[in-house]
């Protein structure tokens, strides 16, 4: 999967309390898998992680409506039998407009990315077999225990450690964790590969980092991203 925006910081969960997932998608094996993955991850780390299981939109919002104060992140599929496209997304996000929703997504789309967010899912993250970049956005949430610092970036970079930045129209932006992340090492000249390997993702994960940072303040390439910001 390819985790195209990460999770703000206010997203984050309170490792003393919502730190349980919500998975809904009707593939069993998909859940099965997540299930089998997560609760690995968490006994490797001596966390205990509930997750709760939905097949439905229906029945997610309902499971979603008893136990909000247990659940730290919402794992929506976007083909479900009582919702298709974004209108679960709509739907669930209306319902609980403080719910943490990350959609998963069999088609890897940057327009379609663009309109979940704007709907207010918190990230995009296409499917695939392995389920590795699933695994590694929960673990960016510290469900696993702390996140450790990102490592330096080789040549010096100003800082942007700042979560509103102004686009090209001069609009006010406001940064997740993860993008403030990967601008740093963009201004700092590092290339896709090296970014990959500094942050433990795939370069396709982070080619759609870099195209969303793009989208976002109204710029076409990396030189005038950082004519922008410099």
């Amino acid at each position: 999967m390819h985790a195209l925006v990460a999770p703000p910081a206010h997203a984050a969960p309170d490792p003393h309390g919502a730190t349980g997932l919500l998975v809904v998608d009707d593939h069993d094996l998909l859940r099965l898998g997540l299930l089998t993955l997560v609760q690995a991850h968490a006994t490797d780390s001596g966390r205990q992680i509930k997750v709760l299981e939905s097949r439905t939109l229906q029945e997610a919002m309902e499971l979603y409506g008893r136990y909000r104060q247990r659940i730290g992140l919402v794992l929506l599929d976007l083909h479900l039998p009582d919702a298709h496209g974004l209108s679960g997304l709509t739907a669930f996000v209306k319902a609980f407009p403080e719910a943490p929703v990350v959609v998963l997504s069999g088609v890897n789309d940057p327009g379609l990315m663009r309109h979940a967010l704007s709907r207010g899912a918190r990230a995009y993250l296409a499917k695939s077999g392995d389920l590795k970049e699933v695994i590694g956005y929960i673990r960016s949430l510290g469900l696993f225990g702390p996140v450790p610092a990102p490592a330096a970036p080789a040549a010096p970079a100003e800082p942007v450690l700042r979560s509103v930045r102004n686009n090209a129209n001069g609009e006010s932006l406001q940064l997740t964790d993860r993008q403030v992340q990967v601008l740093e090492w963009v201004l700092a000249g590092q290339s896709n590969r090296d970014i990959a390997e500094r942050a433990h993702l795939s370069e396709g994960t982070v080619k759609n980092h870099v195209s969303a940072l793009l989208l976002l303040f109204g710029v076409r390439s990396r030189a005038q991203l950082i004519s922008l910001l410099r």
